[in-house]
């Protein structure tokens, strides 16, 4: 297993937080490396991003939302789990707002050969987690 992940504390609540994840269209409108999403982001749903660290690539995922539990995941890779890769965004609630966490692993018999190709993604989580607790922050100021 492979994997890289990123995390924050964020001044602003759960409830603040999770319509910021959950809008894809509005993804574009702060500073999360997320280029477009096509469809809705929802529970169940079936979703294409696309990112900046691979222009012109369309990631396909599957979506599973437990928000009561805290936990959004994105699901995609090869058939048969040659290769996957799960996307998981974690929203905890603390006394001072929340701690959002992002973490992608890596698994499959595939995954020594893929990985070389795998571009170091670090500095984009960074750039997402950054990205959503000044967004989440400022509209938490708002209100």
């Amino acid at each position: 297993m492979e994997y890289y992940e990123a995390e924050t504390d964020i001044a602003a609540p759960p409830d603040v937080v999770w319509p910021i994840l959950l809008d894809g269209a509005g993804y574009t409108g702060w500073d999360s490396g997320v280029e477009q999403v096509e469809d809705t982001i929802a529970d169940g749903a079936k979703i294409r991003v696309f990112s900046s660290v691979s222009p012109g690539r369309a990631f396909p995922v599957q979506v599973a939302i437990d928000q009561a539990g805290g936990r959004m995941t994105w699901t995609g890779g090869m058939p048969m789990g040659m290769f996957t890769g799960e996307r998981t965004f974690t929203v905890n609630p603390t006394d001072e707002g929340c701690h959002f966490k992002m973490r992608e692993e890596y698994t499959g018999p595939m995954l020594r050969f893929i990985w070389k190709s795998i571009p170091d993604l670090g500095p984009s989580f960074q750039q997402f987690v950054g990205g959503l607790k000044a967004a989440a922050e400022a509209l938490a100021a708002e209100t």
